[in-house]
């Protein structure tokens, strides 16, 4: 347990990273990070080491994914750019040029909502605007609140090079996204066509298979009644066909009646025909196989228009298409009823009307399948709509064989390679355009007749057309007025933000692409990460990083995903302002293995905030010894000293072998546990236990100055994950020179750990650990001697005596009192005497609840030895673990044995 001292005077560092002119100050009770983050990520930015230009050092490069212009960060952005600052940091710091590019999405279909919304307030609808205008609007609205996230990001201290910012509307991005639309066209590899897509009738807008959430509803089938008519019209039977729908306000738009060809109730009216209710249109009752006779009734009312399914029966049987839905969501001229009103509306009307006539039969609920558009969260419209697509399948084979080949290695792998092939192999042709005017205009430009001719600008496109067109005179062209999908420009960042597109070969790019990692949401793997891989491969012929780390989804304690419209998602300045930017990292960092969710708690950043007090107070106890130091230790204490700092030497070798593995490994989370692990318990709780003198006693020199050196090893260690604090005390610890900061110190090579020393301390901890336990249950009293036997074990007596409230002697083994307990630990034999006695039957009940305790889990462990499946199955190194856990177990249980059979004679 660290004790403040009475005397915390450190010098003051009024700049930082240079000599103090010599005042004082007293530290703080507890860490208060509000004014030291500030100081800090002003200071790194003086000192330009966030900026990055191409040198001799390896490249480390990274792109921040590009958080929507219109938003905030939100939790799942703060686990994001953590884990991104988390690995640029320590890459720094690891002789890497390190190149961390921010930036932002003009995400269009979001930010129009918002623009549209913000001119509606003013009375204004976009086309009062006019185009022109609409977008000076919208730029100079993106300037105002576009560096919102921006400033976040800088309070959570990433360390991003901010002479590097993007955004994907720049002038320069725009152009490449124009120059890739216009080569792809011309390897007709995009095409512009009528098919059925995804409409959101909110944003009027095309979306992509990939912008679709589908969620389970309940909803309901209704049971509508077709009256059986021939060719003229006229009745064939007086009950007519029964058919079940999830959607009567498609009625309407119905073109034919199919039921399958083996359905023996209905194989006799295939060929005649139906009256469609309501509307009273003769359709035709066609046969095929896609009908599932156990579905509803067994026969199914067609409509193209709006159902994919629907619309290749219609394209397969060649019906009519009838569009009975507008852009906005309500009916159309061609549905002849209920014209104008919305389509949730006009399904209840329908229902209404369906009941008067005597046409529905009866309703029943039903669990379906809706898809909601990620955007708006309006429920999405099959329909039937020209637009401009990408021919995905000539695309995606370079980019699966990248990940299959490890050229491209996803974190954790075993978790999404198998989604990341399935969807790969399985790809449909993607629709990149979007009807509206925010986003990169489509380069097509169309004549009189409707000829078309693409290029990346409007002066390529008139010299194109006329190269074309010879005959023609002064063309008059008409650009395309849809934009293109956000992701299609988006795919291109980590080429376009070091201008790969639209300065191929410059020096930046060859430097720093491919770049190092990915850090994403696993939500967007299609979305963005596999077609960033695709354009890599269509546009580099590389892939366009190395790994890629997939993070969790930030949930709250109940499991939901976070998010503003259930108000569960806490603001992170907020957070920042209460707990301090350290704690917010160290919180959400802690909990988030690779890939999987995690439940945000903000007991998370209480630890996160613990943490850094109990750092703050190991600062407060070390400096306090300043004024203690002396060149020799005591006699008696140099030796356990001298044990103490080479074994928090070792144990801080083995923390750093076993920190780079987790960093090779991106097991992020877990090294951030074993650094805890070793600052909380190893250094704060042990060592600076068993090194701090006596009570009015000298403090060593050496050992003091190991304990600095130790310490800023540490702070090193922390420093990615924990940059304001280890900043800060490290420069507390002493006096820096210019330069001489944390952020760019770098880490040296790693020595190899002396086991032996190991195994000594963590003998000593259990030693510490047994006979506080054994004093906490009243075996042992205060008047009890603890014997060492073993002269190896001398350099123990002067940590246990300051550590333990009962003596300990060095005694030869034929000196050991008759009336002493032998107690077995890690392997070694120890002995304690009590002037008082042993309360024998308390220790009789202790062994036996522990031998009880080991006999269970020793059973455990021979049941699994004892399965051949996991023999087979298990790896060479977990069933060798497996045996020496059972090994142990059976050295425990002969130990405790031997005490009981000693505590009965």
């Amino acid at each position: 347990m660290l004790l403040a001292s009475k005397q915390n005077w450190v010098p003051l560092p009024t700049v930082p990273g240079r000599e103090s002119p010599g005042k004082f100050m007293e530290l703080s009770k507890h860490y208060d990070p509000d004014p030291v983050e500030d100081k800090w990520y002003a200071h790194w930015m003086d000192r330009g080491y966030f900026t990055s230009r191409p040198d001799e050092r390896p490249a480390f490069s990274v792109v921040i994914p590009p958080p929507n212009v219109t938003g905030v960060l939100h939790m799942g952005h703060t686990l994001n750019e953590t884990v991104q600052d988390i690995l640029v940091r320590r890459a720094r710091m690891s002789g890497f040029n390190a190149c961390w590019v921010p930036g932002s999405d003009h995400a269009s279909i979001a930010t129009e909502a918002k623009l549209v919304e913000m001119l509606a307030s003013e009375g204004l609808h976009k086309q009062d605007l006019g185009r022109q205008r609409y977008l000076e609007r919208a730029f100079a609205w993106k300037e105002k609140y576009g560096g919102i996230i921006y400033q976040q990001i800088r309070k959570l201290g990433c360390s991003v090079d901010w002479q590097r910012v993007t955004f994907t509307l720049d002038s320069d991005y725009s152009a490449a996204v124009l120059r890739v639309f216009a080569e792809l066209y011309e390897k007709k590899l995009i095409y512009r066509g009528a098919r059925m897509i995804h409409w959101d009738p909110a944003a009027r807008t095309a979306l992509s298979d990939e912008e679709v959430e589908y969620r389970e509803v309940q909803g309901k089938l209704y049971y509508v009644v077709y009256a059986i008519t021939g060719a003229d019209g006229k009745p064939l039977s007086s009950q007519g066909l029964v058919i079940a729908t999830q959607r009567p306000e498609t009625i309407m738009g119905d073109t034919a009646v199919c039921v399958n060809p083996r359905d023996e109730r209905y194989r006799h009216w295939i060929g005649q025909w139906a009256r469609v209710p309501l509307v009273n249109r003769i359709v035709p009752i066609i046969a095929d196989e896609y009908v599932d006779p156990a579905f509803g009734t067994g026969v199914l009312k067609i409509t193209p228009a709006h159902d994919v399914n629907d619309y290749n029966l219609g394209l397969k049987h060649q019906l009519p298409v009838i569009n009975t839905l507008n852009e906005d969501g309500t009916l159309s001229a061609e549905s002849e009823i209920f014209v104008g009103m919305d389509r949730f509306d006009a399904r209840a009307a329908v229902i209404a009307r369906l009941k008067a006539e005597g046409l529905l039969v009866r309703e029943e609920d039903h669990i379906t399948r809706v898809g909601y558009s990620q955007r708006s969260h309006s429920v999405v419209e099959p329909r039937i709509s020209t637009q401009w697509f990408a021919r995905m399948r000539a695309l995606a084979g370079p980019a699966l064989q990248a990940v299959q080949e490890g050229k491209v290695r996803i974190h954790p792998n075993e978790k999404y390679l198998a989604s990341y092939t399935y969807w790969m192999e399985n790809i449909e042709d993607w629709c990149i355009s979007r009807q509206l005017w925010w986003g990169q205009r489509i380069p097509a430009w169309y004549d009189e007749r409707g000829q078309v001719v693409v290029a990346p600008t409007e002066e390529q496109a008139l010299a194109r057309y006329l190269a074309q067109h010879p005959e023609v005179n002064n063309p008059i062209l008409r650009q395309d007025e849809d934009v293109l999908d956000t992701w299609f420009s988006s795919w291109l960042w980590p080429i376009e933000v070091f201008h790969g597109i639209s300065q191929p070969g410059n020096p930046d790019f060859n430097y720093y692409y491919p770049t190092s990692v990915l850090v994403t949401g696993q939500d967007i793997i299609f979305f963005w990460v596999a077609r960033m891989i695709m354009a890599g491969y269509a546009f580099t012929d590389r892939e366009p990083f190395r790994d890629v780390y997939f993070t969790g989804m930030v949930r709250d304690t109940q499991g939901r995903k976070m998010s503003k419209s259930l108000g569960n998602s806490p603001e992170l300045l907020e957070l920042i302002r209460r707990y301090g930017a350290d704690a917010v990292r160290f919180g959400i960092m802690i909990s988030s293995p690779a890939g999987n969710d995690l439940l945000f708690d903000e007991a998370g950043l209480e630890q996160g905030r613990n943490f850094n007090n109990k750092i703050w107070n190991a600062l407060k106890l070390i400096k306090g010894w300043e004024e203690r130091l002396a060149e020799e230790e005591l006699p008696g204490e140099a030796e356990g000293s001298a044990f103490a700092t080479t074994w928090f030497e070792h144990r801080l070798r083995e923390s750093q072998v076993l920190i780079r593995e987790q960093f090779e490994s991106f097991r992020i989370s877990e090294a951030l546990k074993s650094l805890y692990s070793l600052i909380w318990d190893d250094f704060c709780s042990w060592y600076l236990e068993w090194i701090k003198p006596l009570p009015n006693a000298t403090m060593g020199r050496q050992t003091y100055e190991k304990t600095i050196l130790y310490f800023e090893q540490l702070l090193q260690l922390l420093h990615s994950f924990m940059p304001f604090i280890t900043e800060e005390i490290y420069h507390l610890l002493k006096k820096r020179s210019e330069m001489d900061d944390l952020c760019i110190l770098q880490l040296k090579s790693i020595a190899t750990a002396n086991k032996a020393v190991l195994l000594e301390g963590v003998l000593l901890k259990e030693i510490i650990t047994t006979i506080r336990n054994q004093q906490a249950k009243g075996i042992w009293k205060a008047a009890s001697t603890f014997y060492i036997s073993n002269r190896q074990h001398k350099k123990f007596i002067p940590i246990l005596s300051k550590s333990v409230k009962l003596g300990v002697a060095l005694v030869d083994k034929n000196e050991l009192p008759a009336a002493s307990i032998a107690y077995h630990i890690e392997g070694n034999i120890f002995h304690v005497e009590s002037t008082d006695g042993f309360d024998t039957s308390l220790q009789k009940s202790e062994i036996q609840k522990e031998i009880l305790y080991y006999e269970g889990f020793l059973k455990s462990v021979n049941l699994k030895l004892g399965n051949p499946n996991f023999i087979r199955n298990a790896s060479p190194e977990v069933v060798a673990h497996e045996e020496k856990k059972k090994a142990d177990a059976e050295k425990k249980i002969q130990n405790l044995m031997e005490r009981m059979a000693q505590l009965s004679s």
